[in-house]
């Protein structure tokens, strides 16, 4: 049986293969890590996924990183490795899951996102909410290429509304997030526009992607803006990852 940690790093994983290949940037597979080395926005990416690598793969890991060029991150799950001699620097951030149960309707629209004008409006929501600083300037296509709409593992999730409270396809887009099923279903990048926050668009989301994918278990990192509401919807830490960047 997968463990609840094991089935977030395997979502990660189809996460950042699903982006890479998506992108065009070579993915580097190895028993211990799954290397994307992007472009200059997206820059060297890496996930641990054993925690506790061969010598040949700690090798390997550290000539990558070694030889950057841009931004980096080594997400590690397991929080086992320690990779300041290599000059980075840690953060923690927890690894959290729900499995299934009962879920609230969502208080607005929730629209699962199927062409290339809606994944448009996701990925700027994105890129300008999260953010995702590389990526601006906003380019479209630059950080959820339109191949992505052709992947079944992954889906995006839109909610729209008004600054005064209109909902519907007729408002302007406020939030988004991105999902990617295997065993599980991983939930990244939701995020509201600033103009949007505390106004229930992260929480509609949240409501949103828990019922379409009531079947399964759900996993997430958690930011600490974040966490209170996870935490009411009967999310529960499983690890405390290690970022190193």
């Amino acid at each position: 049986m997968t463990s609840d940690l094991e089935l977030s790093v395997r979502n990660a994983a189809v996460m950042w293969t699903a982006l890479a290949e998506s992108r065009g940037h070579p993915l580097l597979r190895r028993p211990g890590f799954l290397a994307v080395r992007g472009d200059a926005p997206a820059g060297l990416r890496i996930l641990l996924r054993d925690p506790d690598p061969s010598p040949a793969d700690r090798a390997a890991l550290a000539e990558l990183v070694r030889g950057r060029t841009g931004p980096m991150v080594v997400e590690d799950q397991y929080a086992r490795l320690d990779l300041a001699g290599l000059g980075l620097t840690p953060r923690t951030l927890p690894v959290m899951i729900r499995h299934p149960g009962p879920v609230p309707e969502p208080p607005l629209p929730v629209t699962p996102v199927g062409y290339a004008d809606q994944l448009a409006a996701a990925e700027e929501v994105v890129v300008h909410g999260f953010p995702l600083e590389p990526f601006q300037p906003y380019r479209p296509g630059q950080a959820f290429p339109p191949a992505l709409l052709d992947r079944p593992e992954v889906r995006f999730f839109l909610v729209h509304r008004d600054v005064d409270g209109g909902t519907g396809l007729g408002a302007p887009p406020a939030g988004a997030c991105l999902t990617v099923r295997d065993e599980g279903v991983g939930l990244y990048w939701m995020t509201s526009l600033p103009a949007h926050r505390s106004r229930g668009v992260g929480r509609a989301l949240l409501h949103g992607v828990l019922g379409r994918f009531a079947d399964v278990p759900m996993t997430l990192t958690a930011a600490r803006a974040g966490r209170p509401l996870y935490d009411s919807l009967g999310f529960r830490p499983v690890a405390d990852a290690t970022w190193w960047a």
